[in-house]
């Protein structure tokens, strides 16, 4: 299944704010923007999970590294080589380096390094995803597939609503196929009968 919706998704992480050890001191920030491999409850009985290798394909797209998903809060770009996006066993990490001259990222940067700017999201496309339709009424959706747009250092990230939404129409989509097909079947049953 294909989402043309863009999607965001968060994370609570560890972001740390570095000064390279070499003549340049090159400040950076970095962690990871994903967590592969681990379930996340949407809301009481959907969830989500992205597979390790979702973000295979997607590297060599034009990303940008963003503060709070804002287009004109640009930290960093991976084909400026300011951004770095590496995706291994345990999700999407990355490192922003920082320019010193930019007000806006030097404030983020000392913000990550004391510890109040802690979280991240990224904006993306699900290009494959699996649903599963549990026995016990619950469902979980397996993405397989991103097409990865941003990543952004966030103070408050959150699930768009839009996402979520969505989530939500087609499971009450699903619901509304399963009532039709027992309605169909109780049909045919009552025919038998008669």
């Amino acid at each position: 299944m294909t989402r043309s919706d863009l999607q965001i998704r968060n994370f609570q992480t560890k972001f740390t704010a570095t000064r390279a050890e070499d003549e340049n001191g090159d400040l950076s920030i970095e962690g990871y923007f994903s967590v592969t491999g681990q379930e996340t409850e949407l809301w009481t009985g959907a969830y989500e999970e992205i597979s390790t290798g979702a973000f295979d394909e997607t590297l060599g797209n034009d990303i940008r590294a963003l503060t709070n998903h804002d287009t004109t809060l640009v930290l960093g770009r991976n084909k400026a080589g300011t951004l770095e996006l590496k995706a291994d066993s345990h999700g999407l990490w990355g490192r922003i380096k920082i320019n010193p001259n930019d007000t806006d990222a030097m404030n983020l940067y000392e913000r990550v390094k004391r510890g109040d700017v802690d979280q991240c999201s990224f904006g993306f496309n699900i290009l494959e995803e699996i649903t599963d339709w549990r026995d016990d009424g619950t469902v979980k959706w397996t993405i397989t597939k991103i097409d990865l747009h941003e990543v952004s250092v966030c103070t408050f990230p959150a699930y768009e609503g839009t996402g979520v939404q969505a989530r939500h129409t087609e499971v009450e989509q699903h619901h509304q196929k399963q009532l039709e097909q027992r309605k169909h079947k109780m049909k045919e049953r009552l025919k038998k009968w008669h």
